[in-house]
């Protein structure tokens, strides 16, 4: 059986389980709302419209995404309480209201709070009940499954700074934050109706759950006192800092070399197609070795790509470093979301996420207030992004010991996905 599975196509799994892998699709997609590199592209008009220097719209934004990092420690316990087809609903109706209060927002002050609503609501919790959903829902095909719902922010990343810069030419970036809200809300009852039943896999409905290393069902506090976590937190924040910072920058970055805003967006599809290609590989990768093996290369491109970037010096020379990104990216939301499940099982596997989570917000959160400072200091997007790539090529090689020794701890039971009517 476990052979069968291993030789599943795509398309046919795609086709089995169309139901549920689009709503883990089109709620990453959603996210995006709440992520840096769509919130980025109105910095240009939010710092002029304001008159914040590049320090404070970096701590603004930090702000706010700490204060949303917070909550998620516990609101993201949520999902091992309520299902995906309850909990999404309530999530998506808050950030069309978030992406209202930014559409509205009448001082800077205001945009503390706006931004913490956004992030929370999008980045956060929209993104959260996906992954969970997809570890939850999935266990012999978790891979794949995470790989085609982490598809929807990918495709977000390319498509949407693009569609909305595109529009800045016919509407106001207030006007268009209320087309985000809508678009948000129009989401709501096709979940609602995709989930009329949701997917359960054979070895949750006979054993309650799977468990994790030492054959055990980890809780998070238990979670928190492993090394393992420890030593593979660094390379796992990797992406919230360093490479929020590229993005939530991108405008001082194309002044710096002298581009033009749209041409450089122009080149995103670019890094969604060493994305979307990886994003698969990856979970295929993961489903036959292990999240645990594939997680000290999964970030390597990142921090190749980041250096890439920094001594581009033609828009061609950017393409090339986005698709080497972009692979990063692929490889990051299936590796990174299996881990989780694969290394302290599912049974409290909102609350071990929730955690995980915040670390990745609060992450998310250093590094545009740090950037932004840096280059208010005189240290330009150049310089910055060569520190970035050193510091994940170091913490990979952590990473890389840490999951060599907990192999030996991960069970060995095999697993088969039903579908539960």
């Amino acid at each position: 059986m476990q052979g069968v599975h291993e030789r599943m196509s795509y398309v046919q799994f795609i086709y089995q389980n169309i139901r549920w892998l689009s709503v883990g699709f089109l709620l990453c997609l959603t996210s995006s709302y709440g992520q840096t590199y769509f919130i980025s592209i109105f910095a240009g008009e939010i710092r002029t419209e304001f008159g914040l220097s590049h320090t404070a719209w970096g701590w603004i934004y930090s702000a706010g995404t700490m204060a949303s990092a917070a909550l998620m420690v516990w609101a993201g316990t949520l999902t091992d309480r309520f299902r995906v087809r309850v909990l999404a609903p309530i999530i998506l109706t808050l950030l069309a209201v978030a992406c209202l209060a930014m559409a509205a927002a009448p001082t800077a002050l205001s945009l503390v709070f706006v931004i913490f609503a956004l992030r929370f609501t999008g980045q956060g919790m929209t993104f959260h009940i996906s992954m969970v959903g997809m570890a939850r829902w999935f266990q012999a095909t978790r891979g794949r499954a995470l790989s085609i719902a982490s598809l929807g922010l990918a495709v977000g990343n390319a498509v949407l700074p693009l569609i909305f810069v595109s529009l800045m030419f016919y509407f106001s970036w207030r006007q268009l934050w209320l087309i985000a809200a809508v678009l948000s809300i129009f989401l709501v009852p096709l979940i609602i109706s995709l989930l009329r039943e949701e997917r359960t896999p054979q070895s949750i409905s006979k054993s309650s759950t799977a468990v994790g290393m030492n054959g055990i069902h980890w809780t998070r506090g238990a979670m928190l006192k492993h090394w393992l976590f420890w030593m593979c937190l660094p390379l796992l924040l990797g992406p919230p800092i360093w490479g929020t910072s590229m993005f939530f920058q991108q405008v001082s970055y194309v002044d710096l070399k002298g581009w033009d805003l749209f041409d450089f967006v122009a080149l995103f599809p670019l890094m969604t197609l060493g994305s979307v290609t990886f994003n698969f590989l990856s979970g295929m990768a993961v489903d036959k070795w292990g999240a645990g093996r594939i997680l000290p290369l999964m970030l390597i491109p990142f921090g190749i790509g980041f250096i890439m970037l920094a001594l581009s010096t033609t828009l061609t020379m950017a393409s090339f470093s986005l698709i080497v990104v972009g692979i990063g990216m692929g490889s990051q939301g299936p590796v990174a979301g299996a881990f989780w499940a694969e290394s302290y099982g599912t049974k409290n596997i909102g609350a071990i996420k929730a955690t995980a989570a915040a670390f990745m917000v609060f992450g998310s959160a250093i590094g545009p207030g740090v950037s932004g400072a840096l280059i208010d200091k005189g240290v330009d997007m150049q310089d910055q992004l060569v520190g970035y790539g050193i510091y994940i090529f170091a913490s990979a090689v952590l990473a890389y010991f840490a999951t060599q020794r907990a192999q030996a701890l991960l069970p060995t039971t095999t697993q088969i996905d039903i579908v539960s009517t």
